[in-house]
């Protein structure tokens, strides 16, 4: 299944608050459809089923990708659900958006894929690269890209900066001091139940 391109309130309403897909709130507080207001008991599956939707929309990931990073937090050395999320945060394109340079993931995609962002100096503009404790993250030194990300710092999607990271507005330039922690992860999630669902699909 391929990225998600339709409306994202339509998603935020259905699966609750995802900061990293949409800053805008919906006005109805039921699930969007003919059947949104009506009230059903969830089975076991539709619960799991909704939190692996909740990561998949709010860090903007297709179905292969999201199952590719479940297979590596398997092999990882902390619990598998934390590994997972650790992943995703550590994304180039959270990344910036955590540092404020973009006030939603996927707006810090479109960053990262038109090569305003540089990784040490380094142009980088592939959105799941992984980044890693010491990286610096700056803006490529050109007008357009610094107006831009000056205009969107204006308004971050998020209020609080993740300890991992430290970012200087004068020099646009954010540095990794470490993977992130699982309380800094903005996301409601029931990261088990993700790993649940996975397991059970083999």
């Amino acid at each position: 299944m391929a990225r998600y391109r339709g409306p994202r309130l339509r998603i935020t309403r259905r699966l609750g608050e995802l900061p990293g897909l949409s800053r805008k709130t919906a006005k109805r507080a039921y699930p969007p459809g003919q059947h949104g207001q009506a009230r059903r008991k969830r089975s076991e599956y539709a619960v799991r089923l909704e939190e692996k939707q909740k990561l998949r929309f709010n860090y903007g990931v297709s179905e292969r990708q999201l199952l590719r990073y479940v297979r590596k937090a398997r092999r990882s050395t902390v619990s598998t659900g934390t590994a997972l999320l650790q992943l995703l945060e550590m994304r180039l394109d959270n990344t910036v958006f955590r540092l404020g340079m973009a006030p939603t993931i996927p707006s810090a995609r479109q960053l990262v894929s038109h090569g305003h962002i540089l990784v040490n100096g380094r142009r980088v503009n592939v959105a799941s690269y992984q980044c890693r404790p010491g990286e610096v993250i700056t803006v490529r030194n050109k007008d357009a890209s610094r107006k831009l990300v000056e205009a969107n710092l204006q308004y971050p999607g998020l209020a609080n900066l993740p300890s991992h990271l430290e970012f200087d507005k004068t020099k646009l330039e954010g540095k990794v001091n470490s993977i992130i922690d699982r309380e800094w992860v903005a996301l409601e999630i029931n990261e088990l139940l993700v790993v649940e669902y996975y397991s059970r699909k083999g």
